[in-house]
């Protein structure tokens, strides 16, 4: 249910120059979504019915990305002004006519923020009637931050910049979190009071803060007990710390919900992967984008699944995977690249330096060794012997092979697509199918065997083999 008092203003305008990158720093990724991703979740979790993302730097692609996540959003254009004032100044007119409401300004590279605390900064504004509510949070170093200024009864009284503050203010461990619930009349009247008389010649939104209090509107502060709730991303360095701490939660979260993970230091987890109760993940596993992990399935170690379902009770080793479908009691690697559209029966098998593309192998059915199956479909009870490669391509086609259930192919098989292998059928090792096997047939195109006595002798004369050979001649046993 969308609550239509009240707007949440994403500010996604900035450059991000410290992340060194051609990519917006807001479309950078954590766990599988982008900075911006992971505020847009939050935003609608909080079930504001006007949400609006400030763009500026990299327009296109962040317009583009947040539009993807929420359709209704709308996207607000900062124009030549700068500064946190001003995105949130344009963004306020782009709301509805006669809007009066709460606005929740949040920032596009603070990611860990969560609904839950949203919720309570929102509930409090409303119950105190504040005009302005914040975070703060509790640094160990709060270096560079704006400090938040108490009066001597606990009251909030001031945001004080780093560079602007006193030796008495810069002992103050509270910061200012950048993250507020305004009343959209006072914030409207106290951002046409600021400007841009300072040094950088920007609108600070904190500016507004000491125009509510002159006016008479109540500020409160409110302290978060997690200061990574309001962590922000600036740099490669705290984007990798807050993946490191994100991960931790999930696998935290797993854990307690019945995942057996052994090394949760090496094991990651992206937000949008869902896994069962005792399912195993064996150290150095990645589970990646929307892949789903039914009960007592094994995955690892050094295994990476990109948006796979893997079924219940199936063994997945040293796999790369992505796009594919394990079924029920499936066994797959060590050593095997399943790529998109292979899909694998239940109990079936994908084994040792295995490469599958868009190749749908049936219940029970094997491919235990060295082969490239693309473009295939293979029926239930099947076994494609070692070696066996799909020559899938002409050059400017790709074509399908199609091997029948209950098939045995031999090893070291080449199957010249488009071709049938049909119900029942074998073939003989070495063979190279161009033509449809039929059903219960057996299909041998290897050559007889020629030996050629005497050649290494004749055409490689004093090397090792040669050597080798005259002294297994002089050995052999003389006729009688």
């Amino acid at each position: 249910m969308t609550d239509q008092s009240l707007a949440v203003i994403i500010l996604a305008a900035g450059q991000g120059t410290r992340m060194r990158s051609s990519k917006a720093k807001v479309l950078h990724s954590l766990a599988g979504v982008s900075l911006v991703g992971h505020v847009l979740s939050t935003a609608q979790e909080l079930g504001a019915a006007h949400v609006l993302a400030v763009v500026r730097h990299e327009r296109d692609a962040v317009s583009a990305a947040v539009l993807e996540l929420s359709p209704d959003a709308v996207i607000v254009d900062q124009d030549e002004v700068p500064g946190t004032g001003r995105a949130v100044e344009v963004a306020l007119a782009a709301l509805p006519e006669g809007f009066e409401g709460r606005v929740v300004v949040l920032s596009a590279d603070v990611p860990l923020l969560d609904a839950a605390t949203l919720r309570s900064l929102v509930s409090a504004h409303q119950h105190e009637g504040n005009a302005l509510t914040m975070l703060s949070a509790h640094l160990d170093d709060p270096s560079g931050f704006g400090r938040i200024v108490r009066s001597s009864d606990g009251l909030f009284e001031a945001i004080v910049e780093h560079k602007d503050a006193t030796q008495e203010q810069l002992a103050v461990t509270e910061v200012n979190a950048g993250v507020y619930v305004f009343d959209a009349a006072r914030l409207r009247s106290a951002l046409a009071g600021i400007g841009t008389d300072n040094a950088q010649r920007e609108m600070y939104l904190t500016d507004a803060a000491a125009g509510i209090r002159a006016s008479g509107g109540r500020i409160e502060a409110m302290a978060v007990n997690d200061p990574w709730l309001v962590a922000g991303i600036n740099d490669r360095s705290q984007l990798a710390a807050a993946a490191r701490e994100l991960n931790a939660r999930i696998v935290r979260r797993w854990q307690l919900a019945g995942v057996t993970i052994l090394d949760p230091a090496s094991t990651w987890i992206d937000v949008k992967a869902t896994l069962a109760e005792d399912v195993e993940l064996l150290p150095g596993t990645q589970v990646k984008g929307a892949t789903t992990i039914e009960r007592g399935a094994i995955i690892g170690p050094d295994t990476t699944l990109l948006d796979c379902e893997v079924g219940e009770r199936a063994v997945v080793k040293r796999t790369d995977a992505t796009l594919a479908v394990i079924g029920a009691g499936a066994s797959v690697g060590p050593f095997a690249y399943l790529r998109p559209g292979t899909h694998l029966g239940a109990d079936g098998k994908i084994g040792t330096f295995v490469e599958t593309k868009n190749a749908q192998i049936g219940e029970g059915s094997k491919v235990p060794h060295l082969s490239y199956i693309g473009d295939t479909e293979v029926g239930v009870g099947s076994n494609v012997g070692a070696g066996t490669i799909t020559a899938n391509y002409d050059g400017v086609n790709k074509h399908r092979t199609v091997v029948g259930s209950h098939a045995r192919t031999g090893s070291h098989n080449v199957f010249v697509a488009p071709v049938r292998i049909g119900d029942g059928a074998y073939t003989g090792a070495g063979t190279v199918v161009r033509k449809d096997v039929p059903a219960g047939a057996l299909a041998i195109t290897a050559a007889s065997q020629r030996n050629m006595e005497g050649w290494v002798e004749a055409n490689r004369p004093g090397t090792a083999a040669a050597d080798a050979a005259a002294a297994a001649t002089d050995d052999s046993p003389s006729e009688a």
